[in-house]
């Protein structure tokens, strides 16, 4: 639906208003569908590659891949609780956020993944993730579209 407006025989077009904008759609879509696909597949592929080395690293490894599972299900849960507008669904999905910008922060500074990352690289990914997980953090704070879906 688009505003239209007449000034001085001049028709202004404005796009809707934006805090009218409700429903799971835009920017909480993609959110939706980053938690719900590209997260677990991102994940498994992860642990399929973590697989080999858990005979030699045993329990820590172990431990490293629970925790993975754990926090990929959480999103699973906020990405389903944010689609179907459930209450609670964006305080689910920030906590998800957050443990899963902790687990990244735990996996690229500790020696209990095998990984074949160039030394120094750690840092960037770190920087990045953390980037990543705190747009999203900002964007469920922040957005008229998540305010007006939840309140």
């Amino acid at each position: 639906m688009v505003n239209e407006v007449e000034h001085h025989n001049e028709r202004v077009t404005h796009p809707p208003d934006r805090e009218r904008v409700t429903g799971v759609g835009g920017w909480l879509l993609v959110l939706c569908v980053l938690l719900l696909i590209w997260g677990p597949v991102n994940v498994g592929f992860a642990l399929s590659t973590m697989l080999v080395g858990l005979a030699i690293r045993g329990l820590p490894l172990a431990v490293v891949m629970a925790v993975r599972l754990a926090v990929t299900a959480l999103g699973i849960a906020a990405g389903l609780a944010l689609l179907g507008a459930r209450s609670g669904a964006v305080f689910i999905a920030k906590v998800a956020l957050a443990a899963s910008a902790l687990t990244d922060l735990w996996l690229y500074t500790s020696p209990y993944v095998p990984s074949n990352r160039p030394p120094g690289d750690a840092l960037w990914l770190v920087a990045m993730s953390l980037a990543y997980h705190a747009t999203w953090l900002a964007y469920l704070s922040r957005s008229a579209r998540v305010r007006n879906t939840f309140s």
